[in-house]
């Protein structure tokens, strides 16, 4: 976090895909490709990937992203920021977001700094020329959102952003910049927005913290946003109590900033004791929703808080700076709603039970719940954006693409109009298939999945059709006549 000191964290080499050591095969294939002058090959498939020409990239920064198989357009997205010294490759590894991806069925980008940005590799969350709206990494994190919502057809509605230590600090600087991309952040040991203004300043607000009113905290998000009246991101607030590298009262200042950007009381609606030693004290709305968390975990010094094991509620892997006391990745993820369990409502009435497919066709699905009592119709949404309603307890979603997978989630609406909280999401994929045609050079069509290499050459997937040499020089048409089944198509496609 230190903008001037080395960061603890020893440095990481970064991976493109889940860590695991290279076979004896790979290492041939490697060799063999060196020789034909080939590039090495690329990451699979449901890895981490990077990703180049995102924009105009002001800030210098690199892009890299993590999207399940089969990801549905309509699904959201997060944002995730490493620490200092650390990279995205370390992030993704340990920090528990892969598997939430995974379970939920939502997208990741990992931005990355390098030390021709900042010597320690930190996010320069306290310079004025990257935390200032429309300029430097502020507006590179942006054009990765961007690209993101246009390449995966993500919910704009459903856009969030997290960060450790100088990536919490920074996702305080773009929840503060863009309250109008982002519907939430989480700040996990990082500063107030807005606290500092050059290198000097930053350090007394990460060693000593900044006391200031909730109003001035207030007015910095607001000055920053551009005028923005609303409506304010959701945000959680991690901090651990036995912290040295950044003074636990930023949690408190965070937590002014944010209520009072909210115009909210703060006095906890509720306090929870959760696993870890942890603290979960919730401030709501006007409406009784969530609106600023924050999560004490007793004793925990400087890091992002994981809990490895199998269960729904654990994540992550330890290291340095990674610490096992509760996935927070997890509790962050429910806060947001992006379980399925909650979030996009305003109004009292519970989320419909019993949400199931009833039966799909090639361009259809249908549904149905249970009646909640006081709802005079229900929204039906699909991968979060409405696109129905119903008066009963049944819908039938029409005019999907054939052999798609669809996420479904309902909310019953009262006769006043407000929308209750929705219900758990149910997934659903129409039959049949619809044949695509993909046009692109080798070596990018074993990028995206759809062919393989072997000793220098490239096969269709499926097919295992010969396409000719593993490089960018040679481009073939391949149609997907079902699914994963590539064969080349250099003659013609179905329109």
């Amino acid at each position: 976090m230190n903008p001037t000191s080395p960061h603890p964290l020893p440095r990481r080499t970064w991976r493109r895909t889940r860590p695991r050591p290279a076979s004896a095969a790979t290492l041939v294939l490697s060799l063999i490709a060196l020789v034909l002058g080939l590039s090495p090959a690329p990451a699979q498939a449901a890895s981490l990937l990077q990703v180049t020409g995102f924009g105009s990239n002001p800030g210098n920064l690199q892009m890299f992203q993590y999207a399940p198989d089969n990801l549905p357009s309509g699904a959201p997205l997060v944002v995730a920021l490493h620490g200092c010294t650390q990279s995205a490759g370390d992030y993704y590894s340990h920090s528990g977001w892969p598997k939430y991806a995974d379970t939920y069925g939502f997208a990741v980008v990992f931005p990355q700094t390098t030390s021709s940005n900042n010597a320690n590799s930190c996010f320069n969350w306290f310079q004025s020329s990257d935390y200032t709206r429309g300029q430097g990494e502020a507006l590179s994190i942006k054009q990765m959102v961007d690209y993101a919502k246009s390449h995966y057809g993500s919910d704009s509605s459903r856009v969030y952003v997290t960060g450790l230590s100088a990536g919490g600090a920074m996702t305080s600087v773009m929840l503060a910049d863009y309250p109008d991309v982002f519907a939430g952040g989480a700040i996990d040991s990082g500063i107030p927005a807005g606290c500092a203004t050059n290198l000097s300043s930053g350090l007394t607000c990460q060693n000593s913290a900044v006391s200031k009113t909730p109003a001035q905290w207030g007015d910095a998000v607001r000055s920053a946003s551009g005028g923005w009246g609303g409506p304010w991101p959701r945000v959680a607030i991690w901090q651990g109590t036995g912290d040295t590298t950044v003074n636990p009262a930023n949690a408190t200042e965070e937590r002014d900033q944010w209520t009072d950007v909210w115009g909210i009381s703060r006095t906890p609606s509720s306090t929870t004791t959760l696993t870890g030693g942890t603290t979960q004290a919730v401030y709501n709305d006007p409406n009784g929703k969530p609106a600023v968390e924050t999560f004490s975990v007793s004793g925990m010094a400087h890091g992002l808080a994981v809990n490895p094991g199998s269960g729904t509620d654990q994540c992550g892997s330890t290291g340095t700076y990674y610490l096992n006391y509760i996935c927070s990745s997890y509790w962050t993820a429910k806060f947001w709603g992006l379980d399925g369990a909650g979030g996009g409502g305003t109004g009292s009435l519970p989320a419909p039970a019993g949400l199931t497919v009833t039966g799909t066709t090639d361009t259809t699905v249908a549904l149905a719940w249970s009646a909640v009592t006081g709802a005079a119709s229900y929204n039906v949404y699909r991968g979060g954006s409405k696109v129905g309603s119903a008066t009963g307890t049944s819908y039938t979603d029409t005019g999907l693409g054939s052999g798609t997978k669809y996420t479904y989630t309902v909310a019953a609406v009262d006769s006043g109009g407000a929308v209750g909280t929705r219900s758990s999401a149910v997934a659903a994929t129409t039959t049949g298939y619809q044949p695509q045609c993909f046009t692109d050079n080798n070596y990018n069509q074993v990028a995206a999945g759809r062919a393989h290499q072997s000793l220098g050459y490239v096969y269709a997937n499926g097919s295992d059709q010969n396409m000719g040499l593993y490089n960018v020089a040679v481009t073939h048409t391949l149609e997907e006549t079902s699914s994963g089944y590539y064969v080349i198509a250099d003659s013609g496609c179905p329109s």
